[in-house]
């Protein structure tokens, strides 16, 4: 019965979209996992989107014969989000690339879901403005609203939630819903907006984004020092933001890490030790202040003399140095599975998260980078483990304990990579049962019949 509803959705589909709809092996292959390492689940068909009428037109028709649908933009998220668990359409909005306004007295700017940071930055130039998130990676503007991406840069900016002004947004039944005004605030009813960043496509799929931007800063330099210990190189993180440092960006890299960048980026210059990449930006004098601040608080914590990088090319190799550490790692430990974790802590329990995590890493057994956006709590690290079952449990066993650390420290299992169907169980130890119940009530009054994502985000009403 299922089969013949999956069928007769499809075939309603192609009579709509035409050659926009596919059901290829190697196109629904493609759109059956992100970047994570969780088993494959490919939908059975994709319909390729190029508006948000397209988008409301395959939700109706999927909603009339309860077909479940999953939005598909980049393909870059990590914890299971686009894996079609429970089979039906994947909707791929990366065709949706158009910038559809921009306003530049105002600094902000309304884009289709499809265009990544990238993209946008790039047609931004000409006007002295930026969009600032970067988690890295060629993710859509859509896609890091649905899993409320963070990066290098929200130590300075903020997270897409900081920097999201109004969206519009496909409901299950088709119904197109536009949240937000061009406005920084408003008291207006409930704040739709943010309910949907972060919802993962479980409540609606968004295909256009208003966008706050920011000026690109007069003077930018960057610097890079070592540490012999790695208590000593967080200590400088957590003095740093104490002192209300308006620092640009600010991540770290434990030994092992560094060790893989140094081989794989050729690095050169540098040595296998706990590092700390820094990015100062704003005006001549700000800049010049917020490095003779930094600098004393390094050598305080007896780290090395910066390293700097002040023309354009210098920080961009540098900073695509850092952005590429998950190949590095991958390039670390050759045919060896790569399985990312993301915690976040209050800034106060930095230290005790990172060497307590070093602590569990090395009992493990397993080789696990640490590597983070220190400035804001969060953390990552990337576990190496051979291929096949054991491996992964191995890991698995390890994620758990450094989740486990990180709440018992007021902290959370996720500060960016989202949910998706790894990080369900931990749902039921962040959250208590009556916030659950209302996520579900939520869930149960935008989609009725279950189709939006299903199988992610939230634990069965049994646990």
């Amino acid at each position: 019965m299922i089969v013949k509803t999956i069928e007769a959705a499809i075939a309603d589909l192609k009579k709509h979209f035409g050659e926009n709809v596919s059901e290829g092996a190697s196109v629904r292959e493609l759109h059956a996992h992100g970047e994570g390492y969780h088993e494959q689940h490919p939908p059975q068909a994709v319909v390729f989107a190029e508006s948000t009428e397209d988008v409301s037109v395959a939700m109706k028709i999927c909603n009339a014969h309860r077909v479940p649908v999953i939005a598909f933009g980049g393909g870059t998220s990590l914890e299971g989000q686009l894996n079609a668990v429970k089979g039906g359409i994947s909707i791929d909005l990366s065709r949706m690339t158009a910038v559809l306004e921009v306003n530049v007295g105002d600094m902000d700017c309304r884009v289709q879901a499809g265009v990544t940071r990238q993209e946008l930055n790039v047609y931004l130039r000409d006007v002295g403005l930026f969009f600032s998130v970067d988690p890295g990676g060629e993710a859509t503007i859509g896609g890091m609203c649905a899993t409320r991406a963070s990066g290098t840069g929200a130590v300075r900016y903020g997270t897409i939630r900081e920097n999201v002004l109004g969206l519009t947004v496909v409901l299950a039944d088709g119904r197109i819903m536009r949240t937000g005004r061009r406005v920084r605030k408003s008291a207006m009813g409930y704040d739709l907006t943010h309910l949907m960043i972060g919802s993962e496509g479980t409540l609606g799929i968004i295909t256009e984004v208003q966008l706050r931007l920011h000026g690109i800063p007069e003077t930018m330099a960057a610097a890079v020092c070592q540490f012999e210990t790695l208590k000593d190189c967080v200590e400088t993180v957590v003095q740093v933001m104490q002192m209300g440092v308006p620092i640009g960006r600010m991540e770290l890299l434990d030994d092992v890490q560094m060790d893989a960048c140094i081989a794989y980026s050729k690095l050169e210059g540098y040595h296998p030790l706990p590092t700390m990449f820094f990015e100062f930006a704003g005006g001549p004098a700000s800049v010049q202040e917020q490095i003779e601040t930094v600098e004393a608080i390094v050598q305080d914590n007896r780290g090395t003399a910066f390293q700097w990088s002040t023309r354009s090319d210098e920080r961009a190799s540098l900073w695509k140095a850092r952005h590429a550490a998950y190949w590095a790692c991958l390039a670390y430990r050759p045919g060896y599975t790569g399985i990312s974790t993301d915690a976040i802590v209050p800034i106060s329990a930095l230290t005790d998260m990172i060497l307590g995590a070093k602590e569990d890493i090395e009992a493990s057994g397993i080789t696990a980078p640490i590597v983070g956006h220190v400035g804001d709590g969060n953390f990552h690290t990337v576990m190496l483990v051979p291929p096949g079952p054991e491996g992964i449990e191995k890991a698995r066993a390890l994620d758990e304990k450094l989740v486990g650390r990180a709440l018992s420290l007021g902290g959370s299992a996720s500060g960016e990579h989202g949910v998706g169907l790894a990080k369900i169980p931990f749902m039921v130890d962040e959250h208590d049962s009556v916030a659950l119940d209302v996520m579900r009530a939520i869930k149960s009054a935008l989609d009725p019949n279950i189709i939006l994502n299903p199988g992610k985000m939230l634990p069965p009403a049994t646990i």
